[in-house]
């Protein structure tokens, strides 16, 4: 203990956006590791809604300070995102330089992730500071668009600044093997300047996140005391590939759906177009396979449902929400393709429900096939129902509890936030 206290640091973290998401999620948590083994941690940010963030960015657990917030807008009519972020990062690190504000506090080393475009002048600005960069994905792979000549003409200066700045990093980490995989075939020449450290997000293990209870007790803290339910949680993004889920219980028969219901819940903010346009299609795809729909943006709502409406969908599910949707379910559908690491397995197999999620991406790390849950083919819409209908008609509760303790087993044991501070205060 003594050792630690004499090893105490002061990190100061630059972040966009705080708001709801799995890259908010990990600053969230590497705040807290740190600031649980003792560091001292503050956290800049361009932007954080006290109605859209999570609960330590707003209740003191961490010291988050909202600075240049003012003059340049996210977007402008909608577009030149990319462009809007990097001025805005800019302004963040200029302004709280110019204020005194971050070199009143003494830094030991800067955390940054998300946008590296602000590291270069980081490092001008405090040459003798460490930045330590988190990238949870290739940015110029993110870019939408990029069949359009025109648009692949505008990432040209991005991308390349992208690689250019995440060189000035003293340290660059990477969410999974696979990203390292990508990150590695997209800049090869970086990869030979840095190794890309493999950090794993995590989940809490405290008691926000408590093993779904025996039946008969505890029942009222779910949402629906039934084992029917099938949950799907991400954000209303196409990329997230929601649709599948949709599809996987619309193959089902009528008889074999009997009962049952799929909850589909998420980040959801009504600034974003593409969530307001998704939320749309994923409704209209519904009533396209013949099934009925309702959207609730609480719980009181949702509780409203008519029972015999097979597909509920859920907006901005706050963290405790979340916990108790978890403990409704019986089988969590977790769909994306390729995704870099997913954060939604760890949380259901934590509360001791399996997951069935596509075998790309970062899900063949955590999520052990036949073990803790089920890996299958995102494109095969069959199977997916196959192991749907597998769990609720054909599994025992017994063999269900048993990958239910066997996930939870795994999070504990390999993707805990000490397990993230630990990691971090190595590199």
């Amino acid at each position: 203990m003594a050792n630690r206290l004499e090893n105490k640091k002061t990190v100061v973290f630059f972040h966009p956006d705080l708001g709801i998401g799995g890259a908010e999620r990990l600053v969230v948590d590497a705040a807290l590791g740190l600031q649980n083994r003792g560091h001292k941690v503050v956290i800049f940010t361009n932007h954080c809604d006290q109605n859209h963030c999570f609960e330590e960015a707003r209740d003191g657990t961490l010291d988050v300070r909202v600075r240049a917030s003012w003059l340049i807008p996210s977007s402008i009519f909608s577009r030149l995102t990319i462009l809007c972020a990097i001025l805005r990062q800019f302004q963040l690190i200029t302004q709280t330089w110019l204020t005194g504000e971050v070199n009143r506090l003494k830094p030991d080393s800067f955390f940054v992730d998300q946008l590296s475009a602000g590291l270069p002048l980081l490092q001008y600005f405090y040459e003798n500071t460490p930045i330590f960069f988190y990238c949870h994905f290739p940015d110029m792979l993110l870019a939408q668009g990029r069949d359009k000549w025109w648009k692949r003409l505008y990432r040209l200066p991005f991308d390349y600044f992208e690689a250019w700045s995440m060189g000035f990093a003293a340290e660059i980490a990477v969410n999974s093997e696979f990203t390292k995989g990508v990150a590695t075939d997209t800049w090869p020449s970086l990869a030979k300047r840095r190794e890309f450290k493999v950090v794993y997000p995590c989940v809490s293990l405290a008691s926000e996140h408590p093993a779904k209870p025996a039946k008969g007790k505890g029942d009222d803290d779910a949402i629906w005391r039934d084992d029917n339910i099938i949950l799907s949680i991400n954000r209303f993004e196409r990329k997230k590939d929601i649709a599948l889920a949709i599809k996987s219980f619309a193959f089902l028969t009528k008889e074999k759906r009997k009962d049952m219901r799929l909850v589909i819940a998420g980040g959801y903010d009504p600034r974003s177009t593409e969530n307001l346009e998704y939320h749309r299609e994923l409704v209209d795809l519904a009533k396209s396979l013949g099934l009925e729909s309702f959207t609730a943006k609480n719980v009181i709502t949702a509780l409203s449902a008519p029972r015999n409406i097979p597909i509920l969908f859920l907006l901005s599910v706050p963290s405790a929400m979340k916990a108790s949707l978890l403990r409704s379910a019986r089988l969590v559908l977790y769909t994306p393709s390729n995704e870099h690491f997913g954060i939604v397995p760890l949380e259901a197999m934590l509360s001791r429900v399996p997951v069935l999620a596509a075998n790309t991406g970062g899900p063949r790390e955590t999520v052990v096939d036949g073990e803790t849950g089920w890996l299958r083919e995102p494109g095969d819409v069959a199977q997916w129902a196959e192991v749907i209908e597998q769990v609720l008609n054909k599994t025992s509760k017994a063999e269900l509890r048993r990958m239910g303790e066997a996930g939870a087993e795994r999070v504990k044991t390999n993707f805990g936030r000490d397990k993230l501070a630990e990691r971090l205060e190595e590199i």
